[in-house]
């Protein structure tokens, strides 16, 4: 998907030898289009100084997981936020790496030390939560879960600032700091859309003139993808309660197939 690819992308362009694993070789293919994509992209804004083919070249993608096998040092686990696929990823992944390699899972909702009950040394793993479009995103969230060993947090953190990142630390918790904050923003935004307080582009501007916000909240959600924040809200309302009940205009799109820049069509429309 776009964060797994993303992900990748930072870390190849840090100099990273990097694995990519998909579900199939079709996704292995669209991933590796992603990631040449995202460093065009970077070349043409001057944020990247070497070849693209260079960088793309330190990428191998694959269907196949025993590709983790050997010296692999670092597992981030990026797949959609299923708890039932992720809880499997993570089952397979863990015997073929060796045990000195730190495992993290990208979720930006679910419990990390419910993900972690499916490890043999859940000391080993941690939340490490990228920010979509991950190039350009400043922010890793880290997650430390119940059994999170010191070493693995101070490990995760040095890996962050080494992507050229910021990190912020935060306990296992529903929905986190980040999650927390802009999914509530992201809802009420919704809501006000919904009950006709103004359009679309003008709830959006208001934060981003007003409070400085880089992107508004329902462009945000068409960024993200609107079946992500609506199962991240049911996860919250479930988990915090009814503040975080989705409105039923985020229910009525996710329906009808809007989810955002991924289907061409969200709050806003999409080329």
């Amino acid at each position: 998907g776009r964060m797994g690819a993303g992900i990748a992308q930072v870390l190849a362009v840090a100099g990273y030898e990097v694995v990519v694993v998909e579900a199939t070789e079709q996704a292995a293919s669209q991933a590796r289009e992603r990631i040449a994509a995202g460093l065009a992209r970077a070349k043409d804004h001057g944020a990247l100084d070497t070849d693209p083919a260079e960088v793309l070249a330190r990428v191998t993608l694959s269907a196949d997981f025993s590709q983790l096998a050997g010296d692999t040092v670092l597992v981030i686990e990026a797949v959609p936020e299923v708890l039932t696929a992720k809880l499997e990823v993570l089952g397979r992944v863990e015997p073929l790496v060796m045990g000195s390699c730190i495992i993290a899972t990208n979720t930006s909702s679910l419990p990390v030390s419910q993900l972690a009950t499916v490890l043999e040394s859940p000391e080993r793993f941690v939340g490490m939560h990228f920010f979509n479009p991950v190039p350009p995103s400043l922010l890793v969230e880290i997650v430390v879960a119940e059994h999170t060993s010191p070493s693995t947090l101070d490990r995760a953190v040095k890996w962050v600032r080494e992507l050229g990142k910021s990190e912020i630390v935060v306990k296992d918790s529903p929905g986190f700091a980040t999650s927390r904050l802009g999914v509530l923003l992201g809802l009420e935004a919704i809501r006000m859309l919904e009950e006709g307080v103004a359009d679309a582009e003008a709830i959006d501007k208001a934060m981003e003139l007003g409070y400085r916000h880089p992107m508004g909240p329902l462009r945000s959600t068409d960024l993200v993808g609107l079946d992500v924040r609506l199962a991240i809200a049911k996860y919250l309302s479930e988990a915090l309660g009814e503040r975080f009940n989705p409105p039923q205009l985020l229910v009525d799109k996710v329906l009808k197939g809007e989810l955002g820049r991924k289907t061409g069509k969200g709050f806003y429309t999409w080329g």
